[in-house]
Parts: structure tokens; sequence; C-alpha cells
């Protein structure tokens, strides 16, 4: 049987380590998943969300590179 100290491994921080390629790709694709789905919704289902028509398409025409700030950090 093994103690819970035995399996503990070292955490790097996340502040220090850059997602690698694939980690980027998949969020890039998840983004642009996202906003395809957006622009997907009717407008019933864009009020019980509380975004405009306008404000749905606007985020649905950004560029897949551009996210917000805090994603990038």
């Amino acid at each position: 049987m093994f103690s819970s100290s035995a399996l503990a491994r070292p955490v790097a921080s996340s502040r220090n380590v850059k997602p690698g390629l694939a980690a980027r790709t998949f969020a890039a694709l998840a983004v642009l998943r996202s906003r395809r789905q957006l622009a997907a919704l009717d407008q019933h289902q864009l009020d019980d969300l509380g975004i405009s028509a306008k404000a749905a398409q606007a985020e649905a025409n950004r560029p897949i590179w551009d996210v917000p700030a805090h994603w990038v950090k």
C-alpha cells in the first residue's frame, strides 16, 4: 500500500508555465465553437442570457485569437 506522501508530486506554478501548443489549440477551438454556438442562438435565447443580438454578433465575429486578457496571462 502507498502512503499519500509517496504519491504526491510537485506541481509547477501555473503562473510560470505557459500552455503548450496542444493546450492552446484546444482552447482556440473551444473559443471558436462557443462563438459559433452564440451566433446560432435566436432572440428568445439571447434574451434569456441578457445579451443583445448586436453584442452577440459582435462577439461571434471576433477573430479566434481575440480572447479576454485574463486568458493569456
